[in-house]
């Protein structure tokens, strides 16, 4: 063969490898660093690694936002319809996003042609407590990964969908499984996992994300042992602190919605779940580290600081909601803090520098277990108002809670705008009926030791989107809707605050007065979280939709209420016409 052919014949094979993918653009460190500024692109869960939902595009506003028209719709398909809890993800001119049953799309993202698919093979023995949704991807290098309700970690090529590398997370047969997006931290992708209803125990761990091998792991039950590199690294808090006897070794806290990491800290902020069994009678002591925030050092795995919403929770108030970094103004200072809206009902400020407490404040109507939280940061907890110790083999005293296990707020996630200096919660107003009953562990089996009726507070409504001030506490504004709100929210620089309604609507607000101002009917709930990004010079929205999620299936008398919406599996993409 000549110079020129062999030559030729390079060049051709250079050329069909870009096509295949090869050459795609990688996500850097760098890039995800850079992500709340890059209005191009979104590149991580939560626009930026604070969580803060923010973004500095503009061309939407309340003068122009009437003018949001969609461009095109694209169907997950097929009967697996159920929750759609996704954020995508959109990285040059593709949009990532999963969808119900642990699948991953790749659409082009001015057109919403679909590039491929990937569709895990799950078991038959899957045990996912509140619906086979799952909420979202990270991107790394030329990697798109995410996790599976079989307790998978799965990384694909972006441009082709072919699996690099799937590690387990762990054994889905004990009761373990995944739903969350993962993380990206200084070059390790960060997972939790799910399952604290089946007596698992929480972790968190850092792997390397262009081969899946373990770098650290830490558990976030008193009592278990931590690795780095394949070696001990402490036992997290101290065996037999603040639980009874071999209590811990199936005590729940589960980390099963992610978490954020603050690079002005450097450290990993993780919420942690129920303790196991819900039954708190059968475990005295404030069973760390359970219903709580953890920050996490992101090169070692070791615990930096703790903070504990619900100490000893007998309610599952789960403490898994995200902690959002932002600058806290308060009495001429500025304070490096972070915020958290909890299923207990109060909505936390903490210095997220080393955890110290700065307020608690009621963001619902009720909170019946707690009067408050004293200076210190420990609740003022309402003894009559625990759910009483089984009688016998019966159950015990019923009392009724407020709120509800599903939480003030529950894994939708909140935005903060640092132009309002406000948060933008969904809420939702409901209690319930809650009793203990007897209970023991059995490896995959449900472990709660708990039976319970959830019942709205009021006619009118149940959720409740509210703008909330992090330096007073007060509620600013609030929009008041007649189903429980489920999705999460983005914010803007052009005043907008955006979220759906399990009625079908995505809606947009006036960041500073909560006035509605534009709205549109996807055809099915929507429980997603959405996400707007530049193209050609065009302001673009995209929301999943598609009803589902833990409401329908544990919600009694608030299921029974909207059992007539329609499922869903779509994903929506709108866009600002050039003027």
């Amino acid at each position: 063969m000549s110079f020129k052919r062999h030559l030729a014949g390079a060049i051709s094979a250079v050329a069909l490898l870009a096509a295949a993918g090869a050459m795609a653009k990688p996500v850097t460190d760098a890039d995800i660093a850079n992500d709340p500024n890059n209005t191009s692109e979104v590149l991580t869960y939560g626009i930026g690694t604070q969580g803060q939902r923010f973004s500095k595009l503009d061309m939407l506003n309340p003068d122009t936002v009437s003018k949001l028209v969609p461009v095109w719709a694209y169907s997950f398909g097929g009967e697996k319809m159920r929750g759609q809890e996704s954020q995508p993800l959109i990285q040059d001119g593709t949009i990532y996003v999963t969808g119900s049953y642990s699948r991953l799309f790749a659409l082009d993202a001015h057109t919403g042609k679909q590039k491929w698919t990937y569709e895990a093979r799950l078991p038959d023995g899957i045990m996912p407590c509140c619906d086979v949704i799952n909420r979202g991807a990270a991107l790394y290098d030329e990697l798109v990964i995410f996790g599976t309700l079989d307790a998978k970690l799965v990384a694909l090529n972006k441009e082709t969908g072919k699996v690099v590398w799937k590690k387990d997370l762990e054994d889905y047969k004990a009761g373990y499984s995944f739903s969350a997006a993962p993380m990206i931290v200084k070059g390790k992708v960060i997972t939790g996992v799910s399952g604290g209803e089946f007596g698992i125990v929480g972790k968190v761990e850092a792997r390397d994300p262009k081969t899946g091998e373990l770098i650290w792991s830490r558990p976030t039950v008193e009592g278990h042992m931590g690795t780095l590199n394949g070696k001990d690294n402490g036992i997290t808090g101290t065996t037999n602190a603040t639980w009874p006897g071999d209590m811990w070794k199936s005590g729940g806290a589960a980390t099963w919605l992610g978490g954020t990491y603050d690079p002005e800290t450097n450290l990993i902020f993780y919420g942690t779940g129920n303790p196991a069994p819900w039954n708190s009678h059968t475990r005295p002591g404030d069973n760390l580290y359970s219903a709580s925030t953890l920050a996490i050092d992101p090169d070692t795995g070791k615990i930096v600081w703790h903070y504990q919403t619900t100490p000893h929770d007998g309610w599952d108030f789960d403490g898994v909601n995200e902690f959002v970094s932002f600058d806290l103004q308060k009495d001429g200072k500025t304070i490096k803090a972070g915020a958290k809206a909890d299923r207990n009902g109060y909505f936390f400020v903490l210095d997220r520098t080393n955890g110290k407490f700065i307020s608690a404040t009621p963001f619902v109507t009720k909170t019946s277990w707690a009067t408050g939280f004293d200076s210190a940061g420990k609740p003022k907890t309402v003894p009559e108002n625990r759910p009483g110790a089984p009688v016998g083999e019966g159950k015990g005293k019923v009392v009724f809670s407020a709120p509800s296990f599903l939480g003030g707020k529950n894994w939708m996630p909140m935005a903060y705008n640092p132009d309002t200096k406000l948060f933008y919660v969904p809420a939702n107003e409901w209690g319930m009926d809650i009793w203990n009953e007897p209970v023991t562990y059995k490896k995959g089996a449900a472990y709660l030791g708990a039976g319970f009726t959830i019942k709205p507070l009021y006619e009118d409504y149940i959720g409740a989107l509210r703008a909330i001030d992090p330096a007073t506490g007060k509620i600013v504004w609030e929009y008041k809707n007649p189903a429980p709100l489920w999705g999460g929210v983005l914010t803007t620089k052009g005043n907008l605050v955006f979220t759906g309604t399990p009625e079908g609507f995505l809606k947009a607000f006036d960041a500073k007065t909560g006035k509605e101002l534009w709205k549109f009917q996807t055809g099915s709930g929507v429980v997603g979280v959405p996400v707007t990004w530049e193209m050609d010079g065009e302001q673009y929205v995209a929301v999943a939709s598609g009803w589902g999620g833990a409401v329908p299936l544990w919600g009694g008398e608030v299921a029974k209420k909207i059992k007539d919406i329609p499922q869903g599996g779509m994903l929506w993409v709108f866009k600002l016409p050039k003027s």
